[in-house]
């Protein structure tokens, strides 16, 4: 787990200056040492941060050359399993220098080219540098655990793990793209290529990049595709899903470090640990975080009894509303892009935790978007049964008639919701969604050309046509793959545990668990509002039935209580200051109105003014 960076420019000799500001702006990824190269006839820098995690020697130090001294490459990731790789690249006739995967994955490309994407499995962004054809090759793993943003520039392109080193490169200079505000405003984050940093993209999930005389193509790889078997048993799904999740636990041990498990006390991590505990000789270290508002802001009760189960070494952090509103800043900065997700923070803080007796840590990331762990997934279907009993209609006019009562607002919205199609009600882009959008913004940024983005929208849109003919439920937690879990918690994962020096690794997004979860009938995934229907059948036994029947609580964050209490000044301040309103984006009534309507009880606001705050933050802390 390291960071990476660099530049090509055709037009210059490669700047020393620059790549060292692109890797010292986050020295947080690499706290085991740094590396640079400066290929001068090509006008090419690559530069590397790298926290050790397997062959610890100064042999698994990068950038690294191959052995011919043809390719170079900067990589940040694991390939778990680098073994067998290796073992067949040997057979083949390959020697190697060191047991990294680095090389393995160099001596990998050298071998198969760009097809070796297809043999690695693990989490991984890298760039390769080939000499001989003056060619930059670059790709990103299928989930997109691990970040890759880049800037396309006159002279060639700038990329890195983050986009804070971008900047620092100064290459050319930096703006806000007023255009996705409206796309932020939807979702609570930007899904897609772009970022609000206008001109830099991400490298999308399962895709490689190419470089070459001034032209950068973009190409899919791997996507997922859902495919249920109607007359699928559930035991066998279950058997299956047990024993690939086994699988992947046993790769993800591969490491020369220490490790632990953030442990919630909810199915995923509990599932990781008692998985886990099986194929360890020594006891685990496992982490817990809490905020300090009561039992119904964390799970720790629950997360000790597993640990007491499986015998951990378990150790806790509570979280103090004055530790939340001081790291707040750093929270957006660390994130880089405007990002509401708001149990980031106390990820940091049991990340720091953890950083205190382990380097590499496993969290049950990405299975809620696997087997339907979410409420809302259960709401949707149950849009899905009314609208083939009754029709749309009856909701449309239904939502009508209660528009003229205020005080049944919510109930006009779920009406409103029924009356519409998935494709127009989910994930924040309802026209109920809108018209509360549009009364926050003010006139002119409304009417500007800036408001609502091409590419995102057709990004979106891309997403339901290519789910189109599949159930309704496959299609929820297909477009959740695409956005929410790659552009705002794996975002999160990765930006708050390097932030630490750990690294997080996520067994559930192995991809061959991830496309057996992608066939596995919907309904044993929800039925009769059962949600994760089919993990809990695999787990049964395994673990406490308190733990494996209970309801998800999600990571609960107080920002309800907060935002009456210890965050509504700062916010009130923030929002109203002179800076915040000369930007022009919302006007100062409804953003008052949030606020005062909030603190009076009146109605609940919180998720809309968080959604501000992170905004203006990252105005501030980028400069904009």
């Amino acid at each position: 787990m390291c960071g990476i960076a660099g530049i090509v420019d055709t037009r210059v000799a490669p700047d020393r200056a620059a790549i060292t500001a692109m890797i010292e702006c986050m020295p947080y990824r690499g706290p085991d040492g740094t590396g640079q190269v400066c290929i001068e006839e090509h006008r090419v820098a690559l530069g590397h941060l790298r926290l050790s995690i397997l062959d610890l020697s100064e042999a698994g130090r990068q950038p690294m050359a191959s052995a011919s001294g043809r390719l170079w490459i900067t990589y940040n990731g694991e390939i778990y399993n680098y073994l067998e790789i290796r073992s067949e690249l040997e057979s083949l006739g390959w020697t190697f220098r060191s047991g990294s995967d680095t090389e393995v994955l160099l001596c990998a490309y050298e071998q198969w080219g760009s097809a070796c994407l297809e043999r690695f499995m693990g989490m991984y962004a890298f760039a390769i540098w080939d000499r001989g054809r003056r060619e930059l090759f670059a790709a990103r793993d299928r989930l997109g655990i691990k970040p890759f943003y880049f800037l396309e520039t006159a002279g060639g392109l700038v990329f890195a793990s983050e986009i804070k080193s971008i900047l620092a490169a100064r290459v050319t200079a930096h703006s806000v793209d007023t255009s996705l505000i409206d796309a932020y405003m939807s979702f609570g984050y930007v899904p897609g290529e772009e970022t609000l940093h206008k001109g830099i993209r991400r490298l999308p999930p399962g895709h490689s990049l190419t470089w070459r005389d001034h032209q950068t193509s973009v190409r899919s790889y791997w996507d997922l595709q859902f495919s249920s078997q109607p007359d699928a048993d559930l035991d066998a799904s279950a058997a299956d899903t047990k024993r690939l999740l086994q699988q992947s636990i046993a790769l993800h041990l591969r490491s020369d470090v220490p490790l632990g498990v953030f442990l919630s006390g909810g199915l995923d991590s509990s599932a990781v640990v008692a998985l886990l505990s099986r194929d360890v000789s020594k006891a685990l270290n496992t982490f817990s975080v809490a905020f300090a508002f009561g039992p119904q802001y964390h799970e720790t009760p629950y997360a000790r009894e597993v640990a007491t189960r499986f015998a951990t070494r378990h150790h806790e952090v509570r979280v103090t509303p004055q530790q939340f509103v001081e790291f707040i800043p750093r929270y957006i900065w660390h994130m880089d892009e405007p990002v509401t997700e708001a149990a980031a923070i106390p990820l940091y803080f049991v990340s720091k935790l953890a950083r205190e007796r382990v380097t590499v840590c496993l969290s049950g990331e990405g299975s809620d978007e696997l087997y339907a762990g979410y409420d809302f997934y259960r709401y949707n279907l149950a849009i899905e049964r009314a609208q083939q009993l009754f029709g749309t209609r009856v909701f449309s006019g239904l939502a009508g008639i209660v528009d003229k009562w205020t005080r049944l607002g919510k109930l006009r919205k779920y009406l409103e919701l029924a009356g519409k199609p998935l494709e127009s009600r989910y994930r924040g882009i309802s026209s109920y969604e809108q018209i509360k959008k549009q009364r926050l913004y003010t006139d002119g940024f409304a009417a500007s050309a800036a408001l609502g983005n091409d590419n995102c929208r057709t990004f979106i849109e891309s997403l339901f046509a290519r789910s189109r003919g599949w159930d309704p439920l496959s299609r929820m937690l297909y477009f959740d793959t695409k956005t929410w879990l790659v552009d705002d918690l794996l975002i999160k994962a990765d930006r708050m545990s390097m932030a630490t020096s750990i690294e997080l690794r996520v067994p559930f997004l192995d991809h061959r668990l991830v496309e057996r979860a992608a066939c596995i009938p919907s309904d044993h995934k929800i039925r009769r509002g059962e949600t994760k229907r089919v993990l809990k059948h695999a787990l049964q036994g395994l673990l406490p039935e308190r733990i494996v029947r209970r309801r998800k609580m999600g990571f609960p964050t107080p920002l309800e209580l907060m935002f009456r209490g210890d965050l509504f000044d700062y916010a009130h301040d923030l929002l109203l200051s002179r800076r915040a309103l000369e930007r022009g984006y919302f006007r100062r009534p409804e953003v008052e109105r949030l606020l005062q309507e909030h603190r009076a009880r009146t109605a609940l606001h919180h998720r809309e003014i968080w959604q501000l705050v992170v905004l203006e933050e990252w105005h501030c802390s980028f400069g904009y």
